[in-house]
């Protein structure tokens, strides 16, 4: 069996059919409808048993280093490193390495305030909530920042968080990054240990970017959330209305108790 999903407006309606109907019910649905999609078998019966997902523009609103640097003053800066790696021509640890290099000097008492300038995705409670009720392991995994991550993880009672660590010396930042950079391969390699860990084989990973590629393929299900078209293209379920809520009624509603 699988579920079909259809969404309108910020709303889903979904329900579940035998694989060999699904021709006409897709054909009758997709006539009438812009957004109807086919989630895999595996999570259309059964609640996920880990859900990881990204930070910066999918659990929050906010891109961190984009705050941190308008603290430092260094906007336009940060966002020409950006746009070389959008362009190619910086894989995202080089990306990362130059961008931190230009904090240097900042106070790490910038962090708080930065930390206070975040703001939660609609639904991120709803939807962590939901998944700790039909006993589902979740975290979250960052190219951003663990000093911004881990209070907001805690937060709101999520599992476990990993993300990248600023050095830090004399109260200010050094401008580097101390331990491995989390990149996609660090996300997909967290999400598999994860797994292993907590005995899930039904995953959910859930991501904006590039960065999240590689977590997004490997799991049962991957979910791009208000993402990039790359993708987009390639993640098996595609949210586009910025509400988290909406994961909370697909994959948790129909197991709660």
């Amino acid at each position: 069996m699988q579920r079909v999903c259809v969404f309108d407006s910020g709303q889903v309606r979904h329900d579940v059919f035998d694989p060999d109907d699904l021709p006409p019910v897709l054909a009758d649905l997709r006539s009438e409808n812009d957004d109807v999609q086919v989630l895999p078998s595996e999570v259309s019966l059964a609640p996920p048993e880990l859900v990881v997902m990204d930070v910066d523009s999918t659990l929050i609103n906010e891109e961190v280093i984009d705050l941190l640097a308008a603290h430092a003053g260094v906007e336009d800066q940060v966002a020409a490193i950006t746009e070389r790696a959008m362009a190619g021509e910086l894989d995202f640890e080089e990306s990362l390495r130059e961008r931190v290099a230009l904090l240097k000097g900042v106070p790490v008492s910038a962090l708080a305030e930065v930390a206070d300038q975040v703001t939660l995705t609609p639904g991120v409670p709803e939807w962590v909530e939901a998944l700790h009720e039909v006993d589902c392991h979740v975290a979250v995994v960052s190219g951003g920042f663990i000093e911004i991550v881990q209070p907001l993880a805690d937060s709101v009672g999520i599992d476990d968080a990993f993300a990248n660590q600023l050095e830090s010396s004399a109260g200010v930042l050094t401008g580097k990054v101390t331990g491995p950079v989390v990149d996609r391969a660090f996300k997909a390699r967290t999400l598999a240990q994860l797994a292993e860990r907590v005995g899930a084989t039904r995953t959910l990973a859930i991501g904006d970017g590039a960065n999240d590629l590689d977590m997004v393929e490997l799991a049962t299900c991957g979910i791009a959330f208000c993402a990039k078209p790359a993708l987009a293209e390639r993640a098996d379920l595609v949210i586009r209305h910025r509400d988290m809520r909406q994961l909370v009624e697909i994959f948790c509603a129909p197991y709660m108790r």
